[in-house]
C-alpha cells in the first residue's frame, strides 16, 4: 500500500436516540468523504451502521449473534457514490454495540496482518444505552479482548461520543458505565475519545483528513559545547490553504483515454526596444533598485552573498516568561520532543521542562532547520508539562521578530484618558455583566467554538460546493450551512437569553443626534474647550455623503502636508498614519506655521474661525498623543505673536472661545494644574486706558508660567 493510504471504516449508531442528529453526522461523515476525493484518493473506506432494524453482516452468517448490524458499504476505494450513501443514513429502532467486533472482523478479512497503523476505526455514537451483557465474563473482559485485538492487529480507533440537550434525561449510570468501557480502548490501543455537545463541535470531531506527522528537524539540541540532546521538531500548527488549482485544457479528443490534459507554460522574454526580439536567458540578470539606478547581481554572486549557516539548534539563554509578549509570536508553532526510544533524552528534556516551567522561564534558541538554509531562526521555547503518564514532556516553539519585523503603532494610555471621557460607575458594570452573560466557556456546559473542534467554514463550503460542482457542471454557490453560521454570527439562542442584558447596554451608552450641529466634511468636530455653545464639546454628523468623502479621503490618500482647503482634516490624517513615528512630530510642527499664517494673512478677521478650528484640533490631537508640552509651548507663543503683530483682534477671539492650556486632568504629562490654566486665560474686556498694565500682567504672567513650567 502507499504511505499514506488508510483503511477507515465508519461504524455509526442509527438508533433511536441518535435519529435527531443523524443529518449532522450524515454531514460530517459526507465531509470526510470529499476530502478524502481531494487529498486521498487512494484511501479505502466502509461503512457499518448498528441499532438498525435489518441485519446484514458475515459474522452473523458465520458464528451467529450480531443483530441489528448492518454492513452498508464494504470496504473500497473512495468515490463519489460513497457520498450518496452517506447521506440517506437508515433510522434504526434499537441500539446495539456489537459493530466494533464488525468492523474488526471487516478489517483483519481485508488486510489480514498486513497495513499495521493504517487501520483505523471511527466509532460515532452517544453511548446511552446498556451494552449487553458478553455469554462470558463480564463486560470488562470482553473489551479487554478486544483491546487487545485491536493491538495485535496494529487497529485506531477514534470515538465521538455525542451527548446533547435531547440526552440529558438518559440514566447517568448506564453512560458512566459506557464511558468506563470506552475508555479501556484509550488505556490499551491508540484510541482517542471525545465527547461533544453541539453540532458545530462534531463537524470538527472527527478527523476527516490525515495528515501524517514529519519532521522540521532531527538532532542536536544545543545546551553548550559539551551537553546536548536529542530531539526532533514536528509542525503543531499550519494553516491549512485551499487545494493548489491546476490548468486544465480540453483540446484532447475525446476518444484519448490516456491524456492527462495538463497544460505546459513557457515563458519569452523580449527587449523593450525591440518587442519582436527575444532575450536568450544568457543574456537575462537580476537587478536591484539602488536610489536612481539599478544594480546588477548575477546568480554567481546572490549565491555567493547568501548566509549559510550550518544546521543546529542553540541555546542562547533563559528569560522571564513575562518578558515574551504574546504578540511577538509568528507564524507557526512548532513542538520539541525527545528523541523516540531515547530514554536519556527524554529524562533530558523532561528535567528542562519541569525546572523552567517551576521558575517561570523561557528559553531563546537559535534555529537553523536544515543544511543550506538561507536564514536564521529566532525563537522562544515554552514547556508543555503533560498531564498523562505516558506522553513525555515536550517544548512549544515560536519564531519571534527581529527588529525589521516589528511594526510600532503608537497609542495614548488608556490611564491617561481625562475623567470625562471615562465610563462611570454604571457604564462599567453594564460592560461587565455583557462579557459575562457572552462566556463562550460557561462551567455548566461545553466550551463554544474550541479550536480543536471548530473546522473553518470557508473550507468546509468549498468541499461541498466542489463535490456539488462534481455532479451538477452549472450548479449554482449554495447558501451557507446552518451548521457553518453558527461559527461565523454569534449564537441566536444565546443573544435571546442576553438580550435584557445586551438592551441595559445600549441604554447606558446611548447615543443622540445633535440638532444644532451643522453639516461638516468631518467625522467628528471638537469645540474649543470651555465653550458655552449648546450640543456638548463632541458631535457625531449624520451627513452621509460627507462620512464617505471623509472616508475616502482617508483610506486612499497619504496625507504628507497640510494643504490650505481641509487643513484639519489633512491634520488627522497625519497624526493617525502609523508607517512611522515621525508622522505626529511633523503634523504638530505643520499645523503650528498654518495657524500662523491664517492669523497673519488674515484680512478684517475673515480666517479667524479657521485659524480657531486648527488650535481645536492641534489640542486634540497633542492630549491624545500625549504631548501637551507641545500645545502649552504654542499658546503662550501664538498670545506673543499677536501682540508683536498688533493682532489684539485674534486674541480676544480666542479669549471669547475660552482656549486653555492643557492640564494635568487632560494629559499625564502636563504640568499645568486647574489654577495655572485659569490663570493664564486673558480679559478681554478691559478699558483701553487698562491697556499698558494689561500687557505688563500678561508678560509677567507668561514668565511665570515659563518658570514653572522649566521646574
Amino acid at each position: 500500500m502507499a504511505r499514506n493510504k488508510e483503511a477507515l471504516l465508519l461504524l455509526l449508531d442509527v438508533g433511536p436516540s441518535m435519529h435527531d442528529i443523524l443529518p449532522e453526522i450524515a454531514k460530517v461523515c459526507s465531509m470526510l468523504v470529499q476530502k478524502k476525493l481531494v487529498y486521498s484518493k487512494h484511501d479505502e473506506v466502509g461503512v457499518v451502521l448498528f441499532g438498525t432494524e435489518e441485519t446484514r453482516n458475515e459474522l452473523t452468517t458465520e458464528v451467529g449473534g450480531y443483530e441489528h448490524v448492518l454492513v452498508l458499504q464494504h470496504i473500497k476505494v473512495v468515490d463519489g457514490d460513497l457520498v450518496n450513501v452517506l447521506q440517506q443514513l437508515p433510522r434504526g429502532t434499537v441500539a446495539v454495540i456489537d459493530a466494533i467486533v464488525v468492523g474488526m472482523d471487516m478489517l483483519i478479512k481485508k488486510f489480514g496482518e498486513t497495513n499495521k497503523g493504517k487501520k483505523r476505526l471511527c466509532l460515532i455514537t452517544n453511548a446511552i444505552y446498556p451494552i449487553k451483557d458478553p455469554y462470558e465474563g463480564t463486560k470488562e473482559d470482553q473489551v479487554n479482548t478486544i483491546a487487545a485485538q485491536m493491538t495485535a492487529h496494529g487497529m485506531k480507533m477514534d470515538c465521538v461520543v455525542f451527548r446533547g440537550k435531547q440526552n440529558c434525561d438518559a440514566d447517568k449510570t448506564i453512560m458512566e458505565e459506557n464511558d468506563r468501557l470506552l475508555n479501556i480502548f484509550s488505556q490499551m490501543t491508540s484510541a482517542k475519545t471525545v465527547h461533544v455537545e453541539s453540532s458545530t463541535s462534531l463537524l470538527g470531531a472527527l478527523r476527516t483528513r490525515n495528515i501524517s506527522p514529519v519532521t522540521v528537524y532531527r538532532g542536536d539540541f544545543e545546551l553548550s559545547s559539551n551537553m546536548k540532546i536529542k530531539v526532533w521538531v514536528y509542525k503543531k500548527t499550519s494553516e491549512e490553504k485551499f487545494p493548489t488549482l491546476k490548468k486544465y485544457s480540453d483540446k484532447a479528443p475525446p476518444t484519448d483515454k490516456f491524456a492527462t490534459h495538463e497544460i505546459k507554460v513557457d515563458y519569452e522574454y523580449k527587449s523593450v526596444e525591440d518587442s519582436s526580439k527575444v532575450v536568450p536567458p544568457e543574456q537575462r540578470i537580476k537587478g536591484y533598485r539602488y536610489g536612481p539606478q539599478v544594480v546588477p547581481i548575477s546568480s554567481a554572486e546572490w549565491e555567493a552573498v547568501k548566509f549559510k549557516p550550518e544546521k543546529s539548534v542553540k541555546l542562547l539563554g533563559f528569560t522571564d516568561a513575562s518578558n515574551i509578549m504574546r504578540h511577538y509570536y509568528m507564524k507557526d508553532v512548532n513542538i520539541f520532543v525527545a528523541e523516540p526510544g531515547n530514554t536519556r533524552a527524554i529524562l533530558a528534556v523532561s528535567a528542562l521542562a519541569r525546572a523552567m516551567k517551576e521558575m517561570n522561564k523561557v528559553a531563546i534558541l537559535r534555529c537553523v532547520w536544515r543544511q543550506g538554509q538561507g536564514n536564521v531562526v529566532i525563537g522562544v521555547l515554552t514547556p508543555n508539562i503533560s498531564g498523562k503518564d505516558s506522553i513525555p514532556n515536550s517544548f512549544y516553539f515560536n519564531v519571534l521578530p527581529f527588529a525589521e519585523d516589528v511594526r510600532e503603532f503608537q497609542f495614548p494610555s488608556f490611564s491617561n484618558i481625562p475623567v470625562a471621557l471615562q465610563p462611570n460607575e454604571q457604564q462599567q458594570e453594564a460592560a461587565d455583566n455583557l462579557v459575562k452573560m457572552l462566556e463562550l466557556a460557561p462551567t455548566d456546559r461545553e466550551e463554544t467554538l474550541r479550536p480543536d473542534f471548530t473546522p473553518n467554514p470557508v473550507l468546509e463550503r468549498f468541499y461541498r460546493h466542489l463535490e456539488l460542482k462534481s455532479k451538477h457542471p452549472d450548479a449554482t454557490v449554495p447558501p451557507l450551512d446552518e451548521t457553518l453560521k453558527k461559527i461565523t454570527e454569534p449564537d441566536r439562542e444565546l443573544l435571546s437569553q442576553t438580550k435584557p442584558v445586551i438592551d441595559d447596554f445600549r441604554r447606558r451608552f446611548e447615543l443622540k443626534e445633535n440638532p444644532k450641529l451643522k453639516k461638516s466634511r468631518r467625522l467628528i468636530r471638537e469645540k474649543p474647550s470651555g465653550s458655552n455653545e449648546e450640543g456638548g464639546g463632541l458631535a457625531i454628523t449624520n451627513d452621509a455623503e460627507a462620512v464617505n468623502n471623509a472616508l475616502e479621503y482617508t483610506s486612499k490618500v497619504k496625507v504628507e502636508n497640510i494643504g490650505d482647503l481641509n487643513p484639519v482634516q489633512d491634520f488627522e490624517a497625519m497624526m493617525s498614519r502609523r508607517d512611522s513615528p515621525v508622522w505626529v512630530s511633523k503634523a504638530i510642527n505643520l499645523m503650528k506655521n498654518k495657524i500662523f499664517d491664517l492669523v497673519e494673512d488674515s484680512t478684517g478677521g475673515d480666517t479667524y474661525q479657521k485659524a480657531l478650528d486648527c488650535l481645536v484640533a492641534l489640542r486634540k490631537g497633542c492630549i491624545l498623543e500625549q504631548e501637551p508640552k507641545q500645545f502649552n509651548d504654542f499658546l503662550r507663543h501664538l498670545y506673543r505673536f499677536c501682540k508683536e503683530k498688533n493682532l489684539g483682534s485674534f486674541s480676544d477671539f480666542l479669549t471669547s472661545k475660552e482656549i486653555l492650556l492643557i492640564t494635568k486632568t487632560e494629559a499625564e504629562d502636563s504640568e499645568i494644574t486647574e489654577d495655572e490654566a485659569r490663570i493664564f486665560k486673558v480679559e478681554t474686556e478691559a478699558k483701553p486706558e487698562q491697556g499698558l498694565l494689561r500687557s505688563f500682567v500678561f508678560e509677567l504672567k507668561c514668565k511665570l508660567l515659563d518658570r514653572f513650567s522649566s521646574m
